[in-house]
């Protein structure tokens, strides 16, 4: 008797272990409330195992078992206070059946007692219960000894069961509360951050180019002629052609000219269109582009180039809506929307005689200021990553950008804008022999990048050079050589250290992005080539928010 107590201790100390281990192992209850019925079966020679937990509409059903049939796990339903399941759950006490057969509060719903009329079949059914109440019953059903009478060994042994299954499901239930409160929580913040304003065709999650997005938004239903103004490679073109596919005339063609390609004659020629005969070599009537933008936009580019004679014969155009086809005297009416594009000064160009003020006037109804791509860092990342995305198709390869990488190409200065950084990640990854871009497989870092040189140049446009700040030409390119001829360098805080920090803030921000390029971003050796002392620098760069990168 003591022995079997004995055998009988070890195997549900056994149990217990096992259970305890494969409770823990995972938060799949499914799997892991399986594996239990499994080890207790296993375990104690048991003949079935069923757990039954209470779903959000009151009923009690069937989540896993063992020992019963596909068809049999589908009559799983009671409600509270039926039969020996229901009444386990509604009292929160374990129910003992000696012999299901003569029990007549077994529903047998699943066949037990038809499975083995010839022996007599015990039933035992727990509460499963966690954080101070019931959430299911553990049953049981083995096959019983002529002279058993005692059932509290696998009462006991039960009980402790579920209530390792009621502290997993209820650690389970928190979990998946709190999981899905992230969930709406995190879908609640993408919202948030999510852009108001959104074009098909153009990347920007940055505050400039939202602003340009809702501007966009607000011009394109209507028929008012837009003009375009920002540096060469802002993408004026791109948001020409979202403005057309927002308006009511996205059917239409969109008919694009470039001003600054074309001399005065081929530009009338292929604006208003020629009739035959008109000059040598038009041996037929051709249609211009205006004509061919019948109904919808016309989009010129370089609008600042164009001669002064042309601007008066540009002028009536946009004025009457009519024109002439070059050598031909019948007036065509055309319905275009004009969009034009300059990344010229028109004002100093009116103000100095090279463009005509009521062209000016005429043209600028609504302008769309486009910023450059240095104010719109935050739309580097996935411009880079489309860039790279469309290099890795069309040459078959899986070249990746680590981050010490992207944060190089969010740190450049990028005068050419947009175009100067699809270069570069192109050229980048087409000469990474790896799979791989690092922060050394750029140029810059061994001041190899050329346009490093046009950092300290102050350009009014695309077009013409102006003047370059306080830093001699030769240093440029030799800043450790003096210039024949040239002066004494200043000492520390004299001289052009005024001429670098004392001119207007986005002046004085770009020269200094510009010297810690060139000087491969050593704060001293930047300090150097500005004449300046190194604590200057440091608080220029601190003044100015520049982060100083490391490579």
């Amino acid at each position: 008797m003591v022995k079997a107590q004995q055998e009988r201790a070890s195997l549900e100390l056994l149990a217990m272990y096992q259970i305890s281990k494969v409770l823990g192992s995972s938060l799949d209850i499914a799997k892991t409330f399986r594996e239990t019925l499994n080890v207790l079966n296993s375990t104690m020679g048991w003949r079935r195992n069923m757990i039954v937990l209470k779903e959000d509409d009151g009923l009690l059903r069937g989540f896993c078992a063992i020992g019963l049939s596909r068809e049999e796990e589908q009559r799983w339903e009671y409600a509270v206070g039926e039969g020996i399941i229901g009444r386990a759950f509604a009292s929160g006490m374990p129910i003992t059946v000696p012999d299901i057969a003569r029990e007549p509060m077994f529903l047998n719903r699943t066949g037990a007692v038809d499975q083995s009329p010839s022996e007599a079949i015990a039933y035992v059914a727990t509460p499963i219960r966690a954080g101070g109440r019931t959430l299911g019953v553990l049953t049981m059903d083995r096959a019983v000894p002529a002279k058993f009478a005692s059932f509290n060994d696998d009462v006991r042994l039960l009980t402790m069961v579920g209530t390792l299954i009621g502290q997993t499901l209820l650690l389970h239930r928190n979990v998946s509360t709190e999981h899905e409160r992230l969930s709406d929580e995190a879908r609640r913040l993408q919202k948030a951050l999510r852009p108001a304003f959104q074009l098909e065709t153009v990347i920007g999650v940055s505050a400039p180019m939202q602003e340009v997005f809702a501007q966009v938004h607000l011009v394109a239903p209507a028929r008012t002629t837009v003009l375009l103004r920002g540096e060469s490679g802002t993408g004026k073109e791109v948001i020409a052609r979202a403005i057309h596919n927002l308006s009511p005339r996205k059917d239409a063609p969109f008919i694009r000219v470039n001003c600054a390609a074309l001399t005065e004659s081929l530009l009338e020629s292929e604006l208003f269109g020629h009739e035959k005969g008109s000059f040598t070599g038009a041996t037929g009537q051709r249609k211009g582009r205006f004509e061919m933008a019948h109904g919808g936009t016309l989009f010129l580019d370089e609008i600042g180039d164009i001669s002064p004679s042309f601007q008066a014969k540009l002028l009536r155009v946009l004025q009457e809506r009519e024109f002439e086809r070059v050598g031909g005297t019948q007036p065509v009416k055309v319905d275009v929307r004009l969009v034009l594009a300059t990344n010229r000064q028109l004002e100093k160009m009116v103000a100095a005689g090279e463009f005509r003020a009521d062209l000016y006037y005429r043209i600028n109804v609504v302008s769309v200021f486009l910023p450059p791509l240095r104010e719109r860092r935050d739309d580097i990342p996935a411009m880079v990553e489309h860039f790279l995305s469309r290099f890795n198709a069309e040459n078959h390869r899986s070249i990746k950008l680590t981050p010490k990488a992207l944060r190089v190409l969010t740190s450049c200065y990028w005068p050419g804008n947009v175009r100067e950084l699809e270069n570069c990640v192109e050229r980048t990854a087409t000469m990474t022999a790896g799979s791989e871009i690092t922060d050394l497989s750029f140029p810059c870092h061994d001041n190899r990048c050329l346009t490093q040189v046009l950092h300290h140049v102050d350009r009014e446009d695309a077009v013409r050079p102006r003047r370059t700040i306080d830093i001699p030409v030769k240093e440029v390119y030799t800043p450790r050589e003096a210039a024949p001829g040239a002066a004494a360098p200043a000492k520390a805080g004299e001289g052009s250290a005024t001429a670098v920090l004392d001119d207007k803030p986005q002046g004085e921000r770009d020269r200094l992005v510009w010297a810690m390029e060139r000087c491969g971003w050593v704060q001293a050796k930047a300090a150097r080539l500005l004449n300046i002392s190194p604590r200057q620098m440091g608080y220029a760069l601190q003044k100015h928010g520049i982060e100083v990168r490391k490579f």
